[in-house]
């Protein structure tokens, strides 16, 4: 199995087919999981990811560099070892990436999450020998509630917000995080307005076919601009800046899986908490090893030791490895976490 994959300093690497799963650092030839910036880095020669990513990691790279996009479930030869994409769920074209060489089967999660996202295609599960898993929100701690629970709670707030004269500005990361917050609002309520990362990812969003509700993009609107009532969707750096002022008077929320602990919301100085994330809880990432029942686990971006420990002591052979940086990964835990800030200035959640 080791000579299909390999952990490396450079990101998890397949030395068949002479190529990087979601490399740490500009490569040759990289196999893309999903769009946000610690997965598809900047600078690569070739990328070969999911069709459903290409207008999002189009608007990130380069333009000297090569892509090449397959449909989900369909596969290509790479140095004699069988790739192909599966639907990942943690947002639009995020994939489970499939290796397959003499029999020998590995899949590399990515990030992702179980259950339904109208923005994105669900995670299937993949049978395979080796599973590759995240653990961002790897402890019992993290259990996210239904999407209608979620959404039913910041819809709440906001009608409440627009009755006591407020503006509501919710924070969430501008590609991937806020097009599902966006999906889940009520339009009825108000107007809903954005930042302007916001605004580019819902652009890429909708040239790829998902609905999303009318937007205004806030840069497009005079400085004395009424917004009383209205719900702006904005990226957690833009919180306690200049920008805030035009919006008057404001109510601010976070939506993080982040938010499940206890302090969350005030070391953010916001409002209200909300618990969203796109990466699997604790149950869920257990109910996904089970599902895949792989030979062997590795664990990574997370809570790795944790995780590892938990599988071994419950049968599975699991190792914990470490496919970024220390600091990429206190960096993601301190910005909510789905990945780095992105060229934009925003930051993933």
């Amino acid at each position: 199995m080791v000579s299909l994959l390999q952990s490396t300093q450079r990101g998890l690497y397949c030395p068949v087919g002479d190529f990087y799963v979601d490399p740490r650092v500009a490569v040759n030839r990289a196999v893309v999981t999903h769009a946000h910036t610690d997965h598809a880095r900047w600078g690569c020669r070739h990328y070969l990811a999911a069709s459903p990513s290409e207008h999002l990691l189009r608007m990130r790279m380069n333009d000297d560099a090569e892509f090449e996009f397959m449909p989900y479930g369909e596969s290509v030869t790479v140095g004699g070892v069988d790739v192909s994409f599966h639907p990942a769920g943690h947002m639009l074209g995020s994939a489970q990436v499939r290796l397959e060489y003499r029999g020998e089967v590995v899949v590399v999660t990515g990030d992702y999450k179980l259950g339904a996202d109208p923005t994105c295609e669900s995670w299937q599960p993949i049978p395979c020998h080796l599973l590759v898993t995240e653990s961002t929100f790897g402890l019992p701690v993290y259990r996210w509630e239904p999407d209608e629970v979620t959404s039913g709670q910041i819809n709440q707030w906001w009608r409440e917000s627009r009755d006591a004269g407020l503006c509501c500005v919710l924070y969430g990361y501008a590609v991937g995080k806020s097009q599902r917050l966006l999906a889940g609002l009520d339009p009825s309520i108000g107007t809903i307005y954005t930042h302007g990362a916001v605004e580019k990812g819902n652009e890429a969003y909708r040239r790829t076919g998902v609905k999303l509700p009318e937007t205004v993009f806030v840069g497009d609107l005079d400085r004395k601009h009424n917004f009383t009532g209205g719900m702006v969707v904005a990226v957690p750096s833009a919180n306690g800046t200049p920008w805030l002022r035009r919006f008057g008077k404001v109510s601010t929320a976070m939506a993080s899986g982040w938010m499940a602990v206890r302090g969350a919301r005030r070391r953010r100085a916001v409002d209200r908490g909300f618990i969203v994330s796109d990466h699997v809880d604790w149950p869920s990432l257990l109910e996904a090893v089970r599902s895949c029942d792989p030979d062997t686990v590795w664990v990574t971006h997370g809570y790795t030791a944790a995780v590892a420990r938990y599988l071994q002591e419950n049968g599975r052979d699991a190792v914990a490895i470490d496919s970024r940086s220390r600091s990429e990964s206190d960096e993601d835990r301190s910005q909510d976490s789905d990945d780095a800030p992105s060229e934009d200035g925003a930051d993933d959640s």
